[in-house]
């Protein structure tokens, strides 16, 4: 299939209408009119929508510049509160840690001091029935001594001795300590 050849312009033309000096003028008209149309649609329409967009953008950004320090400052604000209030939370702590080392310290002497007591008492109990105990023994070592020599005089003679010739030889009783 052949290809179909273009028309040959008409005798007179140049072949394109815009190198044709003859339509510049009507050209020329609708370029001024399509200029002027843009024109107007960029200044009324494009540009302040744009600029609107740009200038409401730096607004946004400005203030949350401001909103940003200003929450910068509450927080710094409240990071010293937080650091005053923890200084006076350690200050009560260590009142309070010193307030209960001094109140233990008052009961293990209160304690030391009952036990160093009741320690005491068992020490007088216990040198008392020692004392006692002394005493009665002390009693009795009269008693083995008679048994004693009774003894002895029976294996060394053969004979008893009688509970008053002991006595005469053991003598009087002295004082007791």
């Amino acid at each position: 299939m052949a290809l179909p050849v273009p028309a040959a312009p008409p005798a007179g033309t140049s072949g394109l209408p815009q190198f044709d000096p003859a339509q510049w003028p009507g050209q020329i008209v609708w370029v001024l009119i399509v200029f002027a149309v843009l024109y107007v649609l960029f200044a009324k329409v494009f540009v302040p929508s744009v600029g609107g967009a740009i200038d409401a953008r730096e607004a946004k950004i400005a203030g949350d510049i401001a909103e940003a320090r200003r929450l910068k400052g509450e927080a710094e604000a409240q990071a010293k509160a937080a650091a005053g209030e923890m200084d006076e939370a350690r200050e009560n702590a260590r009142q309070v840690a010193a307030g209960a080392k001094a109140q233990a310290k008052t009961a293990a002497a209160g304690r030391r001091a009952e036990e160093a007591g009741r320690l005491a008492k068992g020490f007088e109990e216990a040198e008392a029935r020692i004392a006692a105990t002394k005493g009665e023994a002390m009693g009795h070592v009269r008693t083995i001594a008679a048994d004693t020599a009774r003894a002895m005089i029976e294996r060394l003679t053969g004979a008893a001795a009688t509970g008053g010739e002991v006595e005469r030889a053991l003598g009087a009783p002295a004082a007791q300590a």
